[in-house]
């Protein structure tokens, strides 16, 4: 079988195709909770803390010329290097929650997958338990 039929047949078979779905679907689910942690739970942790924005949140590395706002954007621009620790933080959280999320996934088709009740024993067939008989009562 030549490399290109063997690597075709590869390419479609279950595994390779079922992680290229799973990565698509895993890069939209990003997405997704991207836009929950920005969009919804910093600025609630925001109101919560007093206008609190973990996104701003950074160290300059060298002075900040003047004029320059003091935004993580602002600083960027003017070419001043930044210890962005806020940046971090948000990335942390998507990451805790997309943990927990998944973790819960799992735990729940793990539940569903139930194992099968173990199947009965087989029963004995006729001619052994006829075999049986006649030993035990020889045995008497």
């Amino acid at each position: 079988m030549g490399f290109m039929s063997e690597f075709r047949e590869f390419a479609v078979k279950g595994n390779a195709m079922d992680l290229a779905v799973g990565v698509i679907i895993g890069a939209a689910f990003g997405k997704i909770v991207d836009s929950i942690v920005n969009d919804l739970i910093m600025p609630i942790v925001g109101a919560v803390f007093g206008g609190f924005d973990f996104s701003n949140l950074f160290l300059p590395l060298r002075s900040v010329p003047e004029g320059v706002a003091m935004t993580l954007v602002e600083v960027k621009k003017a070419g001043v290097p930044v210890f962005a620790y806020g940046s971090f933080l948000t990335i942390l959280l998507n990451f805790i929650i997309l943990a927990f999320i998944v973790f819960i996934l799992v735990k729940q088709v793990n539940r569903l997958k139930k194992e099968a009740p173990p199947a009965p024993p087989a029963a004995t067939p006729e001619d052994i338990v006829l075999l049986r008989e006649i030993r035990d009562s020889l045995k008497k």
